[in-house]
């Protein structure tokens, strides 16, 4: 079904490509036919304005050539190059392959560069200061988007600077991490609670941290969190590396600690992903990058 489509929206393509030059060599030589010859007098279109008189005059020599040229040329492009759906034209070039093909030559030149810290133990590469230098420009290249360029991250982007992880901050964790992405999935309640029941384990979340909250909420608020949240949070809601469940008592909040906010993820949920890096970076490149972020939260900088 998928080379039926293929082929049938190349042909569209095609079609529509062939069909405008067409379409507009048809209209040049329509208005040409009709024209007067040379020496011939010219007659009227018949329309007056104003006192003015429309003239029926032939269309100039240079512009009928300048579009004539222009269609060759579109053709003879279509001939070499791509460009009339699936056909490759005769010189077979292609963007993609050789933008490609740069890529590789690229990753070729540098490899040796990134090879030097293939086997050196990221806790090592956190205190190089080539390898730092090395790191801190790949993040800025491909991570600065979501992290910030400080690296202290933005509301749904955690913070790399601190020793928060919600994976685990050990190196071969935060190597893990990078190469293979993260999803971190917080399940709606909307049709388990109430928003009213929802408030009140705001409450008591809000009073684990020492944030303003109604006491006579909170303990009201802990059944609630005993009977929804413990199976991601744990018990004494310090969370699980092992789900991603982030620890609600150390004051660090990844979409905001405001009781509206805290409501709407317990009823909404929340879907966070961190993309997968191995099909973008190679494994010298991945693990220099770790040694950067790991170095951020336990090497002076």
């Amino acid at each position: 079904m998928s080379d039926f489509f293929s082929v049938g929206w190349s042909i569209w393509i095609t079609t529509i490509a062939l069909g405008g030059v067409a379409f507009c060599l048809y209209v040049l030589f329509s208005q040409l036919k009709g024209q007067a010859k040379k020496g011939e007098a010219i007659s009227d279109t018949g329309h007056i304005w104003d006192g003015i008189t429309e003239y029926d005059t032939p269309l100039p020599r240079w512009w009928v050539s300048m579009y004539l040229i222009l269609s060759a040329i579109a053709l003879g492009y279509w001939v070499l190059y791509p460009g009339l759906g699936s056909f490759e034209g005769l010189l077979k070039t292609n963007a993609a392959k050789e933008v490609k093909a740069d890529q590789e030559k690229i990753e070729a030149m540098v490899q040796p560069i990134f090879q030097k810290y293939a086997d050196m133990p990221i806790t090592d590469i956190a205190k190089d200061e080539e390898a730092r230098a090395i790191g801190q420009r790949l993040f800025l290249n491909n991570c600065a988007q979501c992290h910030g360029s400080d690296a202290q991250g933005s509301p749904s982007f955690p913070n790399l600077t601190d020793k928060t992880w919600l994976w685990g901050g050990e190196p071969e964790q935060i190597l893990q991490t990078i190469t293979n992405g993260r999803r971190g999935i917080m399940t709606a309640h909307q049709n388990l609670m109430t928003p009213a029941q929802a408030s009140e384990i705001a409450q008591y979340v809000r009073s684990l941290n020492n944030l303003a909250h109604d006491q006579t909420r909170v303990a009201p608020g802990k059944k609630l969190f005993d009977q929804f949240c413990v199976a991601c949070h744990g018990a004494d809601a310090k969370g699980n590396q092992l789900l991603g469940a982030p620890d609600l008592t150390d004051g660090v909040w990844l979409y905001g600690s405001s009781e509206e906010t805290i409501v709407y993820g317990i009823m909404n949920g929340r879907d966070n992903q961190m993309p997968a890096q191995k099909n973008l970076l190679s494994p010298e490149q991945i693990r220099l990058l770790a040694g950067w972020v790991w170095g951020l939260s336990n090497v002076e900088q």
